[in-house]
Formats: structure tokens, C-alpha cells, sequence
């Protein structure tokens, strides 16, 4: 019998890489989503006699009892993304972020594993020329991070849990997001040709969305090894600044011009430097470049634009 694994928020950005990947491993996979934006992005799994799917809110205890039951391995993904989403909707992210994986845990059996994506946002501002390691100190800036950081602890108090700090996802996905920085940077470049950038010597860490897809499965092939540990997950040549992160899209456009504004501040103040030792000690290796994300997304772009309300 194939181990069987719940994917909350399957269908999102990394769940839609994720699970086809799962399922390509001989596992049986539950994705239970609300299907918020109304994403078809599963539906190369549907043939698959190993996929289930359930429509459903992530916070709905009732549901959520019934579907855990015999899942070995869950993986929380549902969630609000990102600071600026998190403001515009502080009830849910709080209830989503936070209280959903508490739920989860609370219902969830000890024998059942799970494995949790959370942001390296929790840093905040670094020191200078300090990598931020595991064992450094958490101090969000965000709603989004502060609850991520919450439902973490939450995690790591369980025996069977392991968590990975996501550094800034990039790369295509079936469920595109396009808000993401390197996504919306190369976006600009072969589109707008120009970017504003706002505190363009914050730096901060990338990882590809294919590898964070890896990394789960990797952590359930590994899990008694690396359970009951937090790790970052980023690429080691990729602690970058908004300026560098221009300067290497450029290379790929040239007319690509970007400005950093001399007012003005980002919203997302993180700045910081980080450390994938762990991860690595663990015996996972990355896959995707940054320079392989740009020239993917190039060809994503060829086909993706946002034209909703234009005429051209």
C-alpha cells in the first residue's frame, strides 16, 4: 500500500508543483482546497487513481477530522501568502496562517508526520554580514511572518515535524503567481523594460519553486533523520540585494533599465543574509539556478500576461 499524504492548499503555487511530484513517487495524495482563485491547476492529476480532492476550507474542524484520517504524512500549505495579502485580510491571516495549524495539530494523531513550509521573512533585519543560521533570533516584521513564525512553534512541539524556512520562491507554476520578486522583476524587464526599486541594498535569499518541491519530498524520504528541526531552504549562491537581483536579470535584458527611487519605502522591510547548512548537511542539493528560474520564466512569459482589463 502507498503511503498516503494530505496536501492542504494543494492547488496553490507550490502545491501545484508539489503534488504531481508526490504522486510521480507512488504516493496516494489528498489535496484538500477551497480553490480560492478559482485555479485549474491540478487537473493533470485527475487521472491519476492515487489523487483525491477534496473542496473544502482548510479551517472546517468537522472536515478536517474526517480527511486525516489514515493520511501518514501532512503537509499544511494552505495559507494567506505574503505581507501585503496579510494586511488586506488580518482575520484571515491570522485563522488561516495560525489557527488552521493548530487545528490540524491538535486533530492530528502522534504517529502522523507532518511537514511545514514557512518563510525566512521570520529573520527580519539581520545583522550586517551575519548568515542568519536556525538558532538565530525570529523577529518578523509582518503580520504574515509573525503568524508563520507562531504556527511553527506549534509544529516543532510536536515529536513527528519538521519545518523548512522558504527563502523568496521564483519559477513557473500551473497556479502562477506573478507578485513574487523575481517573478514580478523578470516580468517587467521583458514586458515594462524598467522597474522602481524601493531600498534597492535590502537583501534577501531565493529558492526555486521545483526545489521546494524536491525538498518535501526529500524530507519524507529522509524524515526520521531530520525530524524535529527547522531548516532554510535557499540557494547558497543567491543572498542577494534588489539591485544585484536587477543587475543579473539584466544580463538576460538588456534594456532592461531599473531606478532606485530616492523616496519611498517597500513595505517588506526584511534584510538579511542567510545560512543553508543545515539542509545541505542533511544531504539535500538544489537543482535550479537563478539564472535557470530567469530563462524558465522568459518562456512563461511568452505565454502569460497580465492583460485582464487592457485591450492589447
Amino acid at each position: 500500500m502507498p503511503l498516503k499524504i494530505l496536501v492542504t492548499g494543494g492547488a496553490g503555487y507550490i502545491g501545484s508543483i508539489l503534488v504531481p511530484a508526490l504522486l510521480e513517487q507512488g504516493y496516494h495524495v489528498t489535496v484538500l482546497d477551497n480553490f480560492l482563485y478559482r485555479q485549474s491547476s491540478l487537473m493533470e492529476c485527475c487521472g491519476n487513481t492515487n489523487f483525491d480532492v477534496i473542496r473544502a476550507d482548510c479551517r472546517d474542524e468537522r472536515i478536517l477530522k474526517n480527511v486525516l484520517n489514515g493520511k501518514d504524512y501532512l503537509i499544511p500549505l494552505a495559507a494567506l501568502v505574503g505581507a501585503p495579502l496579510c494586511e488586506q485580510d488580518r482575520v484571515g491571516a491570522q485563522s488561516i496562517n495560525f489557527d488552521a495549524i493548530q487545528l490540524l495539530c491538535k486533530l492530528a494523531s502522534h504517529s502522523q508526520r507532518v511537514l511545514f513550509p514557512v518563510t525566512n521573512s521570520g529573520y527580519g533585519i539581520g545583522d550586517a554580514g551575519q548568515y542568519c543560521t536556525e538558532e538565530s533570533p525570529l523577529r518578523p516584521l509582518t503580520l504574515y511572518g509573525e503568524t508563520k513564525v507562531k504556527a511553527e512553534q506549534v509544529v516543532l512541539d510536536r515529536e513527528a515535524s519538521l519545518t523548512f524556512r522558504l527563502a523568496t520562491v521564483f519559477g513557473s507554476s500551473p497556479r502562477m503567481r506573478m507578485d513574487l520578486l523575481v517573478n514580478d522583476f523578470v516580468y517587467r524587464a521583458m514586458h515594462d523594460r524598467a522597474v522602481t526599486v524601493f531600498e534597492g541594498h535590502f537583501k534577501r535569499n531565493y529558492i526555486h519553486v521545483r526545489d521546494v518541491a524536491r525538498a518535501f519530498v526529500y524530507g519524507i524520504e529522509h524524515f526520521d533523520a531530520m525530524k524535529g528541526r527547522p531548516y532554510n531552504l535557499g540557494l547558497d549562491d543567491a543572498n542577494l540585494s534588489k539591485i544585484e537581483l536587477c543587475q543579473k536579470i539584466q544580463f538576460f535584458f538588456p534594456s532592461f533599465v531599473y531606478l532606485e527611487a530616492p523616496v519611498g519605502e517597500d513595505p517588506d522591510k526584511r534584510d538579511y543574509i542567510v545560512s543553508n547548512a543545515r539542509v545541505l548537511k542533511a544531504g539535500f542539493k538544489t537543482e535550479w539556478s537563478l539564472d535557470d528560474g530567469i530563462l524558465e520564466l522568459k518562456k512563461c512569459y511568452t505565454v502569460l500576461r497580465k492583460n485582464h482589463y487592457a485591450n492589447v
